[in-house]
């Protein structure tokens, strides 16, 4: 989530006009997909101007059109040339543009015109971003995540429903998970309770992978220690041994039976609608998901679910870090490099944080009792600016301080203390994508994803995954596993 203000979920406009209302200001086109919901700004727009006062650059927020592919969308911009000022990379598009020596180097214009960014980013990270380019430069500002940003959680309402204590082992989870289904723990006289779910592709269930010590990211199997050297959690005997419980818990509709039909509403909306009782998302933005479900279950609680052990197995939430491409600047755009720079320290600037997190009054916000409370969004209310991706517990909890209801503060820190103490950084934390160069398919895991999904359902049998581990190496996986383990090896040279 960059910002309270400019986070995930719906494209809106296609562009907005670019003419500065005063000619002294630069203006910085800035290209970002998947915004929040509303319109884009105009250049007249209070949010922009408080900006522009104090820069001297105009930010001009421009993205993909509506129902367009965002990596689709790069890639036409960059074989046209026609590129933004400064722009956050999705699906591996920087490694386009530094392979096509089309990225700017910022190694030493960051601490020039970005010196709040600079300070702020740790050098480890700087490292990493080294480490994806062949040149050892810095062609990117990274993401930075300093603690977990995913989470299982349980409804506490609906344990203390079926009498039954947080769960501590996988054979617990389970007991917890059937009484779920059979007890009615929502209370509304109805058979109609989903223990725990997950999205289409087998998505966002990653708690019950973790469980085995797989890597995970939003469903997606990531890069990790086994047996001594980085693989890919996809193919190893830990990855096998999870399926069997997904699909032991899918035959006995603990795991929701259309899990692998849930687009992304409807699983929101089957949460929102007080039906479940576990699942794994972001504890930030929990806010909005509470409010919903407590229209239906008043006193429902959500905590943070400690990962069940697994005898032979050492379970944890998957982090990353450092190393995500956040932002970079085109080399087409270098004559517009300071002032994109300087935009983008604005947000890194601590003495900024209060303006990021709450924007313009009666836009954004609203002050009750003495105390600023962000409006929900609404398709005629623009945009919230914002650039930084930065985050620290220290950070996270001034966030939740000031954007949560008093009463949900410590329910949410506890659930992020909780997710802490499961959590560790993976070793391909920060990963370029430039590894799968030539296997696409391998970048996409359609392949995992396949076999996955008709092993859970039943279509096939287990013995399968050992014909897509055969596949997945044949199709390309060996050879990005030998360029991971080089990357990994280039990393661990620059700890030394």
């Amino acid at each position: 989530m960059t910002t309270v203000l400019a986070g995930c979920s719906g494209n809106t406009d296609t562009g907005s006009s670019a003419a500065p209302t005063n000619p002294d200001y630069v203006v910085v086109d800035v290209y970002k997909t998947h915004l929040s919901k509303g319109k884009l700004p105009t250049p007249d727009d209070a949010h922009v101007q408080y900006i522009a006062e104090r820069t001297g650059v105009q930010y001009n927020l421009q993205t993909t059109s509506s129902g367009g592919d965002p990596v689709e969308s790069m890639n036409v911009m960059i074989a046209s040339g026609d590129l933004p000022d400064i722009m956050r990379p999705v699906g591996g598009v920087e490694q386009t543009l530094i392979s096509q020596n089309g990225a700017l180097a910022l190694d030493d214009l960051l601490p020039k015109h970005a010196p709040n960014l600079w300070k702020r980013i740790p050098q480890e990270a700087w490292d990493i971003v080294r480490s994806a380019s062949p040149d050892g430069k810095i062609y990117y500002v990274p993401k930075i995540y300093m603690i977990p940003e995913r989470a299982p959680m349980i409804r506490q309402d609906w344990l203390d429903a079926v009498g039954l204590e947080m769960p501590t082992t996988q054979e617990e989870y389970v007991e917890v998970l059937k009484a779920f289904l059979n007890e009615d723990p929502n209370g509304n006289g109805q058979a109609d309770e989903i223990p725990t779910t997950g999205r289409e592709f087998g998505t966002w269930m990653d708690h019950l992978f973790a469980m085995y010590g797989v890597a995970m990211w939003e469903g997606k199997p990531e890069w990790d220690i086994y047996d001594g050297k980085l693989q890919y959690a996809g193919v190893t005997q830990n990855m096998k041994d999870a399926i069997v419980f997904v699909r032991d818990l899918y035959e006995q509709k603990l795991l929701d039976n259309e899990t692998f039909l849930n687009k992304g509403e409807i699983w929101t909306a089957k949460i929102n609608n007080n039906l479940v009782g576990s699942w794994y998302h972001l504890p930030g933005n929990l806010k909005e998901r509470l409010a919903a479900i407590q229209t239906l279950a008043p006193e429902a609680v959500v905590k943070g679910m400690p990962i069940p052990t697994v005898e032979g197995y050492e379970g944890y939430v998957t982090q990353k870090s450092v190393g995500e491409p956040e932002w970079m600047i085109p080399k087409v755009s270098e004559d517009k490099a300071e002032a994109s720079l300087k935009l983008l320290d604005f947000f890194y600037d601590p003495a900024n944080e209060d303006f990021i997190r709450f924007g313009i009054e009666g836009v954004h916000h609203e002050v009750v009792d003495g105390k600023k409370q962000l409006l929900p969004a609404d398709d005629n209310t623009p945009i919230g600016l914002g650039m930084l991706n930065y985050n620290t517990k220290e950070t996270m909890d001034v966030r939740i301080e000031q954007t949560f209801p008093e009463d949900q503060v410590q329910m949410v820190k506890d659930i992020f203390e909780v997710a802490t103490a499961d959590a560790r950084r993976i070793a391909g934390d920060g990963l370029p994508s430039s590894v799968y160069q030539g296997y696409p398919d391998i970048q996409s895991h359609k392949l995992f994803q396949e076999y996955l999904s008709k092993i859970v359902i039943g279509e096939w049998p287990l013995e399968k995954f050992d014909e897509f581990v055969e596949r997945w190496n044949s199709s390309g996986g060996a050879e990005v596993t030998k360029r991971a383990q080089e990357w990994y090896e280039k990393v661990q040279s620059y700890q030394q």
